[in-house]
């Protein structure tokens, strides 16, 4: 069984309490005194395990999203869905999670595009790479349902892929300043139970 290191095991915190505090905080927000004190790291050692913030950034960008992809592609994998209705429970999962949390936060992705997505290359980059991440899988996904017969063909899978993260992340700050799921609710049933259907 491979052991994980005591670096490993650090990193591994940094980057979930940097995901917690730049989506609660944003990037110029968040200090590194913050987030070492927040894990119980030396205030000396950050250079130890990143080379910069926004080297650390861009990483927690990548830590972020593997579980969304994870989880979305474990409701793909699921023998007993089609993929329509694989991809509506992922997102129902999501909802559910962020009412049970208050909504609060939103989408680390969403809240760095608006702050840094046009003024910091690499985390410009990080950002585009996870979003298309993130796309492709839900592309995959409506292709599937496409061929299933379940979702529409005049349209492609890619576009309609495109169009849901979009609006998602636009009803996720709509979420935030009405401190509500109807926006996300709204989202799901337009595009996934009327907009893409046959």
């Amino acid at each position: 069984m491979h052991q994980r290191t005591k670096k490993q095991i650090n990193i591994s915190n940094l980057l979930d309490q940097g995901v917690s505090l730049l989506t609660d905080k944003g990037y110029h927000g968040s200090g590194l005194k913050e987030i070492l004190a927040a894990v119980q790291i030396p205030k000396g050692s950050f250079y130890n395990y990143f080379d910069s913030k926004e080297v650390f950034a861009v990483e927690v960008i990548r830590h972020y999203i593997e579980p969304f992809i994870r989880q979305l592609d474990a409701h793909l994998q699921n023998p007993d869905l089609d993929a329509l209705t694989a991809i509506n429970q992922y997102f129902a999962e999501l909802i559910a999670e962020l009412e049970v949390n208050g909504f609060k936060g939103g989408c680390l992705l969403g809240n760095l595009m608006g702050e840094l997505g046009d003024s910091n290359e690499a985390i410009s980059q990080a950002l585009r790479a996870a979003v298309k991440q993130y796309r492709d899988l839900l592309q995959t996904g409506l292709s599937r349902a496409q061929q299933e017969g379940t979702v529409r063909t005049d349209k492609s899978a890619q576009e309609m892929a495109d169009l849901l993260v979009n609006t998602w992340q636009g009803v996720l700050l709509r979420m935030k300043i009405e401190q509500s799921s109807i926006p996300l609710k709204q989202c799901c049933g337009n595009l996934l139970d009327e907009y893409f259907r046959v």
